[in-house]
């Protein structure tokens, strides 16, 4: 399975998407911020990243704009539950595989897990 990152500043849904993917056999680290995720990723290799968009400190966006650089092969799936910031999500087509908004169910969570990570 895969080695998977999460960075949601919700708890409620940081552990919501954690217990499902590691339900799924996958290798998570959840953390809470772009500054958190962006420190892991520099000590450990991931092959997804989920992250929200809107986020205190580094925000999702700033995040995967930042990763492209210093990790192209990262896979990235953003998350949000505002229409305006997924309109923004939208112009990285480049650089994340997919936005999924919320809220969304364990179901679809997982789906776009899988097809991310076949994609990469």
């Amino acid at each position: 399975m895969a080695k998977i990152i999460i960075a949601e500043d919700d708890p409620a849904v940081r552990e919501f998407v954690d217990r499902a993917l590691v339900h799924r056999g996958h290798d998570v680290t959840a953390v809470e911020d772009g500054l958190d995720a962006l420190a892991a990723i520099g000590r450990e290799d991931y092959e997804l990243l989920i992250t929200d968009i809107v986020m205190p400190g580094l925000d999702g966006i700033a995040l995967a704009l930042k990763l492209a650089k210093e990790r192209p092969d990262l896979t990235i799936l953003m998350m949000t539950g505002y229409a305006a910031e997924r309109q923004r999500a939208h112009n990285l087509d480049v650089l994340i595989h997919q936005v999924i908004s919320k809220p969304f169910s364990l179901e679809q969570i997982c789906d776009a897990v899988d097809e991310a990570l076949k994609a990469a």
